[in-house]
């Protein structure tokens, strides 16, 4: 077994042990979540570069932004918080969430066909969509709506699906897990909302 995880690539084995911390310290509501997930990002760059998943590239660029934004918001930004100042946990307007869905489907369609068209890219349609998901889930993340994990669910599905056609065997685990993870948490966080809205 040991011998095994030396000889994995290293930058995956950092990837696998800093997505799964990330997620945790996210189901538990812990800021920290955003400066390992940075590390998760910046190793996901190198990873994504060699296999040619363009999309998952440009996603791992967007989540290095998104995480010193939800950092920031989720220490400093407007929001309803809670009587210790931490940023409460809240639901998405039922118009955000349809435009969010439109959006979804669009930028799928024309992201996926030009990396059909123009580049090498494996699996464009698949990559991209779970590209434009992460986008708008980590956006979600960010601003603390609980909607978020729905989206993520979805994400991990497909995701593991890809790694294991792609060969990247430990992030398949990884967004395995994710799945789980995602049902932790989104579970995690209605606790959250029913114990302020039970106050």
């Amino acid at each position: 077994m040991l011998a095994s995880l030396l000889a994995m690539d290293p930058f995956e084995l950092i990837g696998l042990g800093s997505g799964l911390l990330c997620v945790w310290l996210l189901i538990r509501q812990n800021v920290w979540t955003f400066p390992i997930g940075l590390l998760y990002a910046l190793v996901s760059l190198v990873i994504f570069l060699d296999a040619r998943l363009y999309a998952d590239f440009t996603e791992h660029i967007y989540y290095v932004v998104m995480n010193a934004y939800g950092w920031f918001y989720w220490l400093r930004g407007q929001g309803r918080r809670a009587g210790d100042d931490t940023l409460q946990v809240t639901r998405i307007g039922r118009r955000a969430g349809a435009s969010l869905v439109a959006l979804t489907l669009v930028l799928t369609a024309g992201i996926g066909a030009y990396l059909d068209n123009f580049t090498d890219a494996s699996l464009p349609y698949w990559d991209t969509s779970t590209t434009v998901m992460s986008f708008i889930a980590m956006w979600m993340t960010a601003r603390k709506y609980i909607e978020n994990w729905y989206v993520w669910f979805v994400v991990d599905v497909i995701k593991t699906i890809i790694y294991v056609v792609k060969g990247i065997d430990l992030y398949a685990v990884l967004y395995g897990v994710y799945l789980g993870m995602a049902v932790a948490g989104w579970l995690a966080w209605q606790r959250s909302m029913s114990a302020v809205h039970s106050r």
